[in-house]
């Protein structure tokens, strides 16, 4: 009688890659492909302008508090860090230092879930101790919220 093993693996299920990103995903790479070959002819005064009027086109865009709150992000980091310049990242807002995006507002639109969000990336001067957070839920832009978020900006830039 042969010796037959049986294994206690599950048959792995055959994954298309169509299945691995969301519509939203695929979207958003999409628009950062385009902002890349968009800006790479342009001086710096152009990426600015150009930066500010997609930044402008994409808050437009939204409706209801992600509008607000994205308006309200928008006014806050531009006076709280004017050398910031405006551009959008996978289509969103966002602000860039030395070309480098520092923070992005996500919409809670954008990925369908129920909140927006203020996201800083690796260039941003956050880090306090072994752990910091790098991004914080918005549902409304309360004074205590814009308060804290302009400290947040100001430390990330200096």
């Amino acid at each position: 009688m042969p010796d037959s093993k049986q294994t206690s693996k599950k048959p792995s299920a055959t994954r298309r890659s169509s299945e691995i990103w969301s519509e939203e995903e695929k979207a958003a790479m999409r628009e950062s492909a385009r902002e890349r070959r968009a800006t790479v002819r342009l001086s710096p005064e152009e990426q600015r302008a150009e930066g500010e009027r997609e930044v402008q086109d994409k808050i437009a865009e939204l409706s209801g508090s992600d509008r607000e709150i994205a308006e309200g992000i928008h006014a806050l980091v531009m006076n709280a860090a004017p050398s910031l310049a405006p551009r959008t990242y996978y289509g969103m807002p966002a602000y860039a230092k030395d070309g480098r995006v520092i923070c992005f507002f996500q919409p809670a639109s954008k990925f369908k879930v129920r909140y927006a969000t203020l996201g800083f990336q690796p260039d941003a001067n956050l880090d306090d101790g072994s752990m910091w957070p790098t991004s914080f839920a918005l549902t409304e832009l309360t004074p205590a919220n814009k308060q804290r978020l302009v400290e947040l900006v100001k430390r990330a830039v200096s």
